[in-house]
C-alpha cells in the first residue's frame, strides 16, 4: 500500500552498482530503511539521488509492509530547501551531530510523531538561526530528545535543589553519592536550557565554550545511563572543534 509521509534522511549506504539503501526517520513509521534503485547511475533520472543527503527533509510516497525490514520509495522530493545547513560548516556540523544522535537513539521502527516534528523544526531553525542559538542547539536538542524518549528531567534548579542527579534525572538538595551528577552552576544552566519553550530562546543563554563542551558530554552520559544500547558518538569532538573555531 502507498502512503504519503515526510521524512528526514539519516544515512545512505551504497548497494550494488547503482542503488542506495537509505535510512529515513519518517513521520508515519519512525525509523525505516528504503532501497532506491538507480540512484547512482549516469542517467539524468539518477540526479534525484542527490536529494538523499543526510539531514534533508523530504516529502515521500512509500510502499510500506510491516513484516519487511527493507521498504521501497515510489516518489520523493525536497520538503524544505536549506539556505545554509549544507554550505555553512558550523551549521552543517551541528546538523550532523543531530543526525548521529538520532541514529544512536532510534533503534526500532516505531512512530515518534512529536520527536519527528521537533527534529524537523530544529533543523529548519538551525538553517536560519544566529550563531549563539546555533552553539546552544546541540545541548537543547539532546535534552529534549531525552524527554521525547521518555527520560524527562524532574523538578527544577533552586537554592534548595541545586544538584542534578543524572542517574535519577532529578534535581536534589544534596549531591548524590556517585559521580553522575551536575554541580549547581551546571544544574542551573541545564534547567534554563530545558525550560526553553522555543529554541529561539537559546540566544539569551550565554556560557563559555568549555562549559558547553562539559555539559554536552554530561547529557550524553544521561542518555547512556537510561538507554543501555546507546553507543558512543563520533561527532562531538568535531562539533567542539568547529564551535571553538
Amino acid at each position: 500500500m502507498l502512503h504519503k509521509t515526510r521524512g528526514i534522511v539519516l544515512r545512505t549506504v551504497k548497494y550494488g552498482d547503482t542503488s542506495l539503501i537509505v535510512g529515513i526517520f519518517t513521520e508515519l513509521f519512525g525509523m525505516q530503511s528504503y532501497i532506491v534503485n538507480g540512484a547512482r547511475s549516469s542517467k539524468p533520472k539518477a540526479a534525484k539521488g542527490n536529494l538523499l543527503q543526510p539531514g534533508n527533509i523530504l516529502e515521500l510516497v512509500v510502499y510500506h509492509n510491516e513484516i519487511k525490514n527493507l521498504q521501497r520509495i515510489s516518489e520523493f522530493k525536497l520538503a524544505y530547501i536549506y539556505n545554509a545547513v549544507h554550505f555553512n560548516v558550523v551549521k552543517n556540523t551541528v546538523a550532523l551531530y543531530i543526525i548521529e544522535l538520532l541514529q544512536k537513539s532510534l533503534k526500532q521502527p516505531e512512530q515518534h510523531l512529536e520527536l519527528y516534528y521537533f527534529t524537523e523544526n530544529t533543523l529548519q531553525l538551525l538553517d536560519i538561526s544566529p550563531s549563539q542559538t546555533t552553539a546552544n542547539l546541540p545541548l537543547y536538542f539532546t535534552l529534549k530528545l531525552a524527554e521525547h524518549m521518555g527520560f524527562r528531567l524532574n523538578g527544577h534548579y533552586s537554592e534548595y535543589t541545586p544538584y542534578l542527579d543524572l542517574q535519577d534525572g532529578t534535581f536534589t538538595d544534596l549531591p548524590p553519592h556517585h559521580s553522575n551528577h551536575l554541580e549547581p552552576d551546571n544544574s542551573e544552566l541545564t534547567d534554563r536550557l530545558f525550560g526553553c519553550h522555543e529554541a529561539q530562546q537559546l540566544e539569551s543563554i550565554n556560557m563559555s565554550k568549555e562549559k558547553r563542551r562539559k555539559l554536552l558530554y554530561a547529557y550524553l552520559d544521561f542518555l547512556r545511563l537510561h538507554m543501555p544500547d546507546f553507543t558512543e558518538l563520533h561527532s562531538p569532538p568535531i562539533l567542539h572543534e568547529i564551535l571553538d573555531a
